[in-house]
């Protein structure tokens, strides 16, 4: 990724299970602003906002629950049931989830910032006005141990949420840095400080 735009920005992601918010915990504490795209999907159908009218518009008042607020369990049942429904909810939200991170990153004045986006490779297109993408890596059979533990499922399942991500190798090939995470997360503040140094050099120059 190239850009002449200030400030410097990198875009971080890595597969469901992989350590992407380990990662970003390690470059907060060197004082770098991770700016979210889980976040951001809140923030843009918060109660009030254009982004929960247009969706209510959509899908009517029943898409809201007691209290105003979006009624997540009961849209995540209807997109998971209606193709079209999810990408209505998509067309609505995803839009608005990139320029919340653009104004972000745009208004940040550190050194550099980073960009937290789960499905980067999904919508690389959208991001190309970013100067560098990191990828988070793990074998998937490591991911796979991972989910079940954290989730408290079975492999089954475990599986079938890695497999509706893009592969390892999808995202491998849209990295300009990786990030091994295979191992003990101890391991990870060394590898983040290494490129932290190379983020800040990068940052630096004309």
């Amino acid at each position: 990724m190239s850009s002449t735009q200030h400030p410097y920005v990198v875009a971080l992601t890595g597969g469901i299970a992989s350590g992407k918010s380990a990662v970003t915990r390690c470059f907060e504490s060197l004082g770098i602003a991770v700016y979210d795209a889980d976040i951001a999907a809140r923030e843009v159908v918060a109660p009030g906002s254009e982004g929960l009218q247009a969706i209510v518009s959509t899908f009517g008042p029943e898409a809201l629950d007691a209290e105003g607020k979006l009624d997540r369990p009961a849209m995540r049942r209807r997109v998971f049931a209606d193709d079209q429904a999810k990408r209505d909810l998509e067309g609505i939200t995803h839009p608005r989830v990139r320029q919340w991170l653009r104004e972000h990153a745009l208004a940040d004045r550190g050194p550099y910032c980073l960009l937290a986006i789960p499905l980067l490779a999904e919508n690389i297109d959208h991001y190309r006005w970013v100067n560098r993408v990191a990828v988070v890596d793990a074998p998937d059979d490591v991911r796979l141990h991972r989910l079940m533990q954290r989730d408290h499922i079975d492999a089954e399942l475990a599986q079938r949420m890695l497999n509706r991500q893009a592969s390892r190798e999808q995202r491998l090939a849209i990295a300009d840095d990786v990030i091994d995470n295979s191992g003990d997360e101890a391991a990870l503040m060394p590898a983040v400080e290494r490129l932290h140094g190379k983020y800040l050099g990068l940052a630096r120059a004309p």
